[in-house]
C-alpha cells in the first residue's frame, strides 16, 4: 500500500469572507449537495479518477456532479487545488456572467501568486 497525498482545497471567498463555494453548495437540495461535497473529498484525496472532471480554458478546469452542477478549480501545485467558482451548467456552453466570475477569480489567484492561469 503506498503514501496518499492529500490535496488541501483553498475555497474562493468574498471580500466579508464569505465561503461562496459552500454558500452555493448550501443553497442545493440535499441530494445534490452530499454529491458535490463528495466530489470535493475525492479531490482532497487526489482521486481525479472517482470524478468527472476536464479542462475548461488553460489552466482552469471544472469538475461535475449531479443535476449538471460544477465547480471551477486551479491546481496550483501537487498539493493545493483553488476552487474558484461553484455553478449549475444551463447550456451547452458556460453562461457569460460565470465565464466572467471564472476569469476574474483566476486572474486574481494569478496577481496574488505572481503567475499566469488563464
Amino acid at each position: 500500500m503506498g503514501w496518499v497525498l492529500q490535496m488541501i482545497l483553498h475555497n474562493y471567498e468574498s471580500n466579508t469572507g464569505k465561503d461562496l463555494i459552500m454558500e452555493y453548495l448550501d443553497s442545493l437540495t440535499a441530494e445534490e449537495r452530499l454529491d458535490g461535497l463528495m466530489v470535493m473529498e475525492h479531490m482532497e484525496k487526489n482521486e481525479f479518477d472517482k470524478i468527472l472532471f476536464k479542462r475548461w480554458e488553460k489552466k482552469v478546469y471544472e469538475v461535475y456532479f449531479k443535476k449538471h452542477n460544477r465547480i471551477f478549480y486551479i491546481a496550483i501545485d501537487s498539493n493545493n487545488i483553488y476552487l474558484l467558482h461553484a455553478c449549475r451548467k444551463q447550456k451547452n456552453k458556460t453562461e457569460k456572467n460565470d465565464s466572467n466570475i471564472v476569469r476574474k477569480r483566476a486572474k486574481e489567484l494569478g496577481s496574488l501568486l505572481n503567475r499566469t492561469f488563464i
